[in-house]
């Protein structure tokens, strides 16, 4: 038997082609979408390889440093030890010296006491050496007596005149001897009572040695104290620079394997991404090769109007050279003039101010075809925006990120669907993305342009934004 084979019918092949329309615009949507969640993951892998090479390189440079720290504090260590030991001999050494010094300090105090001593010693000899040379002279005085009444008695007296003569005799050496004894008592004194003066002032000095013996013995032993607390914590710093050190060491394979393992999953989704974005165009391609077939979907009367305004746009455009408005190379400047401080940077070509007098009331009008229609414009082959809706059109602030959001005209939109949109020269080109809206926010968006022509050369494109 043969088999028979049930084509489908004009009216049904029809709505499978309306049906796959809608399902291809449906899936452009969704890729996009994946496409956006992968363009943050993507920043933030981005974002965390930067921060775990800057730790990697931070740790590295720990390491180092770590390792000059660790090798200068050994080398303090050494030498906070060796201080300590000079320090402990040049206290002895200094503390042996003060011990002689406080020993001859006490002995010229002593010295003096014993002078004073002296001198009291060397005043009762002088006292003595009086009396002594007072009662020779009293004996004197009695042999002269005992001589003159020998005298009278004649030759009776004549024996104890002799005995007489040699007292008095006696007494005069005795007086000399006194005399001299006494001129070398008042030399003894005076030496003494110089020495007495002399050993005062040493006295007073010895005091201050002493006090300031104590002083420096205090001072020696917190000197020691400190060299050792230093040697001690030396020390410590030296354990703890140690653990660091293996530490550091110990962490610094785990950065590195974590950031191989992030640079391997950045790769990944670098390479993912690439594929979400050959994903999106095949869907474009799809879209419009539904639409081309005849398939029929619910962005069909955006096509259709689309289609319209940048057709107008061109002819306005060709009318526009005719009168001599502008010229055709004025028309197509490509030489884009900054707008001094603005952020987004805004920039002016020769055309700039042409469009702003002749696509207002066409963008504008588009704004009121549809609710879901979000913005129009015309950009050129480079994604150069001119002339945007009023309500994008503001005039910049201090605030970049409401800039961004309200101030869109006058700027160059070089990104994949901005160029792709200006260069399109194909009936139409539907896409979609996220639309940064500044600060953060994104706006699922569907993007339909339309070439525009003048004089069968392309000028750029006609964006129409909508919301699905």
């Amino acid at each position: 038997m043969h088999q028979v084979h049930n084509f489908p019918t004009s009216k049904e092949a029809d709505k499978s082609i309306d049906s796959l329309a809608q399902t291809s615009s449906q899936l452009g949507f969704e890729i996009v979408d994946i496409a956006g969640f992968l363009d943050t993951i993507e920043k933030k892998s981005r974002d965390q390889l930067q921060a775990l090479k800057a730790m990697q390189n931070g740790a590295l440079r720990v390491i180092d440093s770590n390792a000059s720290v660790l090798e200068t504090i050994q080398t303090v260590s050494g030498s906070t030890q060796k201080t300590l030991e000079t320090v402990q001999k040049s206290v002895s050494i200094v503390r042996d010296s003060g011990q002689h010094s406080q020993s001859m300090a006490e002995w010229v105090q002593v010295l003096n006491a014993r002078s004073s001593g002296v001198e009291q010693t060397v005043e009762a000899m002088r006292a003595d050496n009086d009396r002594i040379s007072s009662i020779a002279t009293q004996v004197n005085i009695l042999a002269i007596n005992a001589k003159i009444e020998a005298g009278r008695a004649g030759d009776a007296g004549r024996g104890f005149a002799v005995v007489a003569e040699a007292i008095n005799d006696l007494s005069h050496k005795t007086e000399r001897a006194a005399a001299e004894i006494n001129t070398n008592i008042l030399a003894l004194a005076k030496w003494i009572q110089e020495l007495r003066v002399e050993t005062e002032s040493m006295s007073k000095s010895a005091t201050v040695v002493l006090d300031q013996a104590r002083t420096t013995d205090d001072s020696l032993v917190e000197i020691e104290r400190n060299a050792q607390s230093v040697n001690t914590e030396t020390d410590r710093i030296l354990t703890e620079a140690m653990v660091v050190k293996e530490s550091v060491e110990n962490f610094a394979p785990s950065i590195q394997k974590i950031g191989r393992s992030v640079e391997e999953t950045s790769a990944g989704i670098q390479q993912t991404h690439g594929r979400v974005e050959n994903l999106i165009t095949s869907s474009e391609s799809l879209v419009q090769g539904t639409v081309a077939l005849g398939g029929r979907s619910a962005d069909g009367r955006f096509i259709a109007y689309a289609t319209s305004v940048a057709q107008n746009v061109g002819q306005i455009f060709e009318q526009a050279v005719e009168l001599g408005r502008i010229s055709p190379k004025d028309l197509f400047d490509r030489r884009y003039q900054p707008i001094p401080n603005t952020n987004p940077q805004q920039v002016m070509t020769r055309f700039t101010n042409l469009t702003d007098q002749l696509l207002t009331p066409l963008i504008e009008a588009a704004l009121e075809f549809d609710t879901r229609v979000a913005f129009c414009a015309a950009v050129d082959v480079n994604g150069y925006l001119p002339t945007h809706n009023k309500k994008f059109s503001q005039p910049q602030r201090d605030d970049p990120i409401w800039n961004t959001a309200n101030c869109r005209n006058r700027r160059i939109f070089d990104d994949r669907v901005g160029l792709k949109a200006g260069r399109n020269a194909q009936p139409f080109l539907m896409q979609v993305y996220r639309r940064d809206m500044g600060g953060g926010e994104f706006v699922m968006m569907k993007d339909l342009s339309v070439p525009i022509f003048v004089k069968n050369r392309q000028w750029g494109g006609l964006r129409l934004g909508f919301t699905n």
